[in-house]
Formats: structure tokens, sequence, C-alpha cells
């Protein structure tokens, strides 16, 4: 039996509703914490610059709620890459990453969820990828003076698909605060992963966990890595969450869906179907989730 947090992505949530709505609507539907969005739409990456009076509004109110934010999903890298050929854009991402490590700061955030991409719109290349490498150490330089976690996503880009490729930049930039965020969903639809192996040899690295059903890759087929009913994709959520109840896992999962952002007609009734489809799988191999006060 392990204790495990469960949070919810931002982008589940009806999108019309306000702060306090959102997060009372989190406890409402039994989760732990809401995961926040930094992405590429000009709208959320101007979070980046709130005021001390937004950031002191939004704080109290998750006080005022009983709700806190576990990871800030900084997605923006997508539009603004690390890797970019681009001196200008290489300069945006490494602002963005510094403003997102002190707005952390501000709201009481430990982790960051670091896209891993060298680059999305462009050519990837040997160049692409030392430049990608050269900035991440800027950025965990710049999380590490806050303390600050800094967690790379295995992605829907082949640049890095499954822990082990985040633990070769980890030999690169030789951090304690440079770890993995693994996303079940994208680790299972690579066919070169292995993901129960995978996720054996990278638990000491793991911080936090995506559970997101995917379609896997294919030699004809380029996969589908979002909007995937739970259940009816290629993870095996009941093998590997009782890996990880054997492998001693105790931090956090999030639910990682979009119903609201895509504008469904009932969001709420996705997360609910999508909440009781974990919660028989966690009853079955022994993962207990903390207590919603």
């Amino acid at each position: 039996m392990t204790v495990n947090s469960l949070g919810i992505y931002e982008k589940a949530l009806p999108q019309d509703l306000s702060w306090k709505e959102k997060f009372n609507l989190v406890k409402k539907l039994g989760f732990n914490f809401l995961e926040f969005s930094v992405d590429e739409s000009d709208a959320r990456l101007a979070r980046l610059d709130w005021t001390k009076e937004q950031r002191k509004e939004f704080r109290d109110l998750m006080w005022d709620t009983d709700i806190r934010i576990n990871n800030l999903m900084l997605s923006g890298h997508r539009r603004f890459p690390l890797g970019s050929k681009d001196p200008e854009t290489r300069k945006k991402s490494l602002e963005m990453c510094q403003k997102a490590v002190d707005l952390c700061v501000d709201l009481g955030i430990h982790n960051i969820q670091m896209a891993g991409y060298d680059v999305y719109y462009e050519e990837k290349s040997e160049n692409s990828r030392e430049l990608y490498v050269e900035n991440l150490a800027k950025c965990v330089h710049m999380a590490a003076k806050k303390n600050i976690m800094l967690s790379i996503e295995t992605m829907d880009d082949p640049f890095i698909t499954n822990i082990a490729d985040i633990k070769q930049y980890k030999k690169q930039v030789r951090s304690p605060w440079l770890q993995a965020y693994p996303d079940l969903g994208n680790l299972s639809a690579w066919p070169q992963n292995d993901p129960a192996k995978d996720l054996e040899n990278g638990i000491g690295n793991i911080v936090a966990i995506h559970l997101k059903d995917t379609l896997a890759v294919t030699d004809d087929f380029e996969g589908k890595f979002r909007d995937v009913p739970f259940g009816e994709g290629c993870v095996d959520f009941e093998g590997l969450l009782r890996e990880l109840v054997r492998l001693d896992y105790n931090g956090s999962f999030t639910i990682e869906m979009w119903p609201g952002d895509n504008g469904d007609d009932d969001p709420v009734a996705e997360v609910k179907e999508a909440k009781a489809f974990f919660d028989k799988i966690f009853k079955k191999v022994g993962i207990e989730q903390e207590p919603v006060d």
C-alpha cells in the first residue's frame, strides 16, 4: 500500500470559471491539487508577468479553499524552445524559465515540469540538441538557487521518449534539482520503450507522474498522444500502477485531460468518469489517495 496525492490538470476543468470556482471544484471532485499551466498561448504566458498583487490574490485563494498546486507545466517552451537556432528565441526561453521559477516561489509551487523538446516547430539537428543542453544547464542553475525542482516530461516527440533519455541529460547537467516527470501514456506509445523496465530503472529520479492514455506509434500510424478515453488506449494502467506500488513510489499523480480546454459539452462529467476509472484501479493495486479535507 502506498499513499499518493492525486491532482487534475487545469485544462480538464470548465474554462469560464473563476479561480475560486476552479479551486472549489477541484476539492468537490475529490482531488488534492490542481496542475497549473503556462503553455504557448499568449494568455497563459502572461501569467509569468503577474503583478505582486495578482500573485497575492491567487495565493490567498489557494489558502482560503485549501487547494494547492504541486506542479507548474511550462509547455510554453514548445513555442520558445531552449534549442532554437534563433538567439532571440533562446533568450526568450531562458527569460520564461526565470520568470516561472520566481512565480513558483511566490505561489508556493515546488516543481516545474519542463517540456522535453530541443525544438518543436523547427528542424532538429545536433546543433539544436547541443543548444538545448547548454540552456537546460542555465535553467537548472536558476531553479537550484531558489530550491525549485525542474522535471523533464517524457514526450509526444522523439527527442525524449523515456526516463532513460532524461537520465542521459542528467549526466550532462549534474544536479539534484533536475529530475524526471514520466507520462505513462507517452511512455507506452513509443514502440522502442519498455515502460515497466524504464520505471524500474528510473524510479530514483521520478518526482511526479502523468496519467494519460494514448494510441501507440506503429510503422503506418503516428500515434495519438491526447484525448484518448481512459481504458481505450495502449497503456496498461493496472500493471504499471501495481509496479509503482512495489517500487514504493509516493509522489503525486495528475490526471491529464483536456475536456474544458477543448470546449466539450460536459467536462465535469468527463473528469468524474476519469477519476472513477482510477479510483477503481487504485483500490485494486493498493494505492490509497491522500485524504481530501
